[in-house]
């Protein structure tokens, strides 16, 4: 008998079911689509709900707003990537011309009509690359020098400045956050090991590694929480990775060998991906503290059989709405997804982060409970 396979379109929604032990039943799943047909990313989200990437293959940078889609355009260029969204609606990313690689600058769209300026480069740069951006306007990213290496850089509206290393060659900013603090890696002095940094103000902290020769760091709460990766022993294995500031932990994995933190949210909930047992795929993974959570393990049987898998989960909001990449096997293309939380969120077990995501909702039955209450004495 043929099995029954469907197609997902643009804005189709699905109620993800609730795993065991764990309260996920508001999530609710959106296929983002395309501009045309394609492959698109879903990169970052802001915590109005907007979404930034890309969404055709030749790159369109766009945004997201519930399941419209405006394509930003490419400021007098062949293409564009979305990398990060604050929560006035600005996106970082990049403008392509030329070939992706080589001729790369870094870019904010200023609004969503498409409005935008180029990012300036430091001297002799080859190419720069935006990748975040906070609610001040300030961008984070790298450039590449003529010599081959990567600096990272700050860019605060006027003035692009070098934020240094580690004593080596090489360093690149993943993130900022409200307060200025910069997240990425530099490079150790004779560039014997590549380690998470955290620039802040004139400060650069090593943040250290699992064991390992290399870490990264790709994301900073306004808490100054840091989340990335790094080796543990041996450089043969990599752990999605937390600093808090005074620890280092090993977030684990979903089995597989590898994962990588990509985003936290001010709410200490990690997302990313990591490798499982058994699948060609990574999976989109929610760490809450410590406890790593496939996301697919959500879904309803119908979307997996459709031949769908969330590969990667790339940012988080403080509402713990979740972006990332599906591949379909059947349509053999990539798409961004949104994972939203239901107006009325279900109420979870004690003493896990999803409280938290349930707070407003929570509240309101409390309300709701004492009026009552009240009118029966």
């Amino acid at each position: 008998m043929a099995s029954k396979v469907f197609r997902l379109s643009m804005g189709a929604a699905f109620v993800l079911t609730a795993c065991a032990g764990q309260a996920y039943a508001g999530y609710t799943f959106t296929d983002l689509g395309a501009l045309t047909l394609g492959s698109s990313q879903a990169n970052a989200i802001n915590n109005v709900g907007q979404v930034a990437g890309f969404a055709s293959y030749d790159g369109n940078p766009v945004i997201w707003t519930g399941t419209t889609v405006t394509n930003l355009g490419t400021l007098g260029r062949t293409g564009g990537i979305g990398n990060d969204i604050n929560n006035v609606g600005q996106v970082a990313g990049i403008s392509i011309f030329g070939g992706y690689g080589t001729n790369l600058q870094g870019a904010v769209w200023i609004s969503a009509t498409g409005t935008g300026v180029i990012l300036d480069s430091l001297g002799g740069s080859i190419y720069n690359y935006a990748q975040s951006i906070n609610d001040a306007g300030e961008v984070v990213g790298w450039q590449q020098t003529p010599s081959g290496t990567l600096r990272a850089i700050r860019w605060d509206g006027t003035t692009a400045t070098d934020l240094g290393t580690l004593g080596g060659a090489n360093s690149a900013a993943y993130s900022i956050n409200k307060t200025g603090q910069i997240a990425g890696f530099a490079s150790t002095l004779g560039d014997a090991a590549v380690h998470a940094t955290v620039w802040n103000g004139t400060t650069t902290t090593d943040l250290g590694t699992l064991g390992g020769s290399r870490s990264e760091a790709r994301a900073i709460n306004d808490a100054g929480h840091v989340v990335g990766y790094s080796y543990l022993a041996g450089d043969v294995v990599g752990h999605a990775t937390l600093w808090n500031g005074t620890t280092i932990t090993d977030l684990g994995t979903l089995g597989g060998n590898n994962s990588y933190g990509y985003a936290i949210n001010n709410a200490g909930q990690v997302v990313g991906v990591s490798s499982v047992i058994g699948d060609l795929y990574p999976h989109a993974t929610l760490w809450n503290g410590t406890t790593a959570i496939d996301l697919n393990s959500l879904l309803d049987a119908s979307y997996l059989s459709a031949g769908w898998v969330l590969t990667s989960a790339n940012d988080i909001n403080d509402s713990g709405w979740i972006v990332g990449n599906a591949y379909s096997s059947v349509r053999q293309e990539y798409h961004g997804f949104m994972l939203s939380m239901a107006p009325v969120a279900a109420v979870p077990e004690p003493a896990t982060y999803t409280m938290m995501l349930a707070g407003l909702g929570l509240m309101g039955a409390i309300s709701r409970r004492r009026k009552e209450k009240n009118s029966a004495i």
